[in-house]
């Protein structure tokens, strides 16, 4: 999001994706050979480190000619050389508040525009003579994308909400992609027979001056639903501090409580 929101890892996902399209609803235009890509927050990467750790930057860090002061990559929203159709420009602005306002002052991340998602792919090796794409199709990848990243988010406010006392106004302050840097969560889920999921993410939330980590698993849903949700989330804090791991045994102990009430008034009224 920011400037140009970490799209040119996210491209490298859509193009392994686009090789296996989604199952749309009945009711919903067709969309040919492609498959909505993770991208900012989902799907950003991160600089090589010495220390496994999240980068603290108010953009999306990306590997290839990125500005050292930002670690962004050149915004490009210029068409591509053979490029078989025009696409819009405009971004549109995310609910999620920044904890470092951008260079222009704004307070909310943005989302790349579909120009800025085809540039991305491109520099990752994807040729769109490949595969049967319509203008359509990629407004699709940017809403479901989109969508995506908007729930991510309400699932961050459920956890912030045990905090509201503490901050009633969390922020999103920086974000990084651990695709194949699967967590322990989702190996032990593996073992048991269970897929992995497609992309992980960190983000660092910015709770009234204390960051706090969340990791996200990101699992294939199958279906594109009519609000063109697509991934299963798993969100969670991240076990790096008491405090999270305190909140993480309290969630578990309401789930537990609440399901042993509900099986126990299921079994009165039987």
């Amino acid at each position: 999001m920011g400037q140009q929101i970490s799209i040119t890892v996210a491209a490298e996902a859509a193009v392994n994706l686009l090789e296996k399209p989604p199952k749309m609803p009945a009711n919903h235009p067709e969309v040919k050979n492609a498959e909505i890509p993770p991208e900012c927050p989902m799907h950003a990467n991160h600089q090589p480190k010495k220390k496994e750790e999240t980068v603290l930057v108010a953009e999306c860090p990306v590997q290839n000619d990125v500005n050292p002061l930002n670690m962004m990559p050149p915004a490009n929203q210029q068409p591509a050389k053979d490029q078989p159709f025009l696409l819009p420009t405009d971004r549109q602005v995310s609910s999620i508040p920044r904890a470092i306002p951008g260079p222009d002052g704004k307070q909310f991340w943005e989302y790349p525009s579909q120009q800025m998602f085809w540039n991305a792919m491109l520099r990752k090796g994807w040729r769109w003579q490949k595969d049967d794409l319509r203008p359509k199709d990629m407004e699709d990848i940017i809403k479901i994308h989109n969508a995506n990243n908007e729930q991510a988010w309400q699932e961050v406010l459920k956890w912030e909400a045990l905090h509201a006392r503490e901050c009633g106004n969390p922020k999103l302050k920086s974000f990084g992609g651990k695709a194949q840097d699967y967590s322990p969560r989702a190996k032990i889920r593996s073992w048991m027979g269970y897929e992995l999921p497609f992309d992980r993410h960190d983000w660092i939330v910015d709770r009234c001056g204390k960051d706090v980590r969340y990791v996200i698993d990101y699992y294939d849903g199958g279906v594109v639903d009519d609000k063109y949700k697509f991934a299963l989330l798993d969100v969670r804090p991240a076990m790096d501090s008491v405090d999270n791991v305190w909140d993480r045994m309290k969630v578990c102990y309401m789930r537990w409580r609440m399901e042993f009430l509900e099986n126990r008034q299921q079994d009165k009224s039987n």
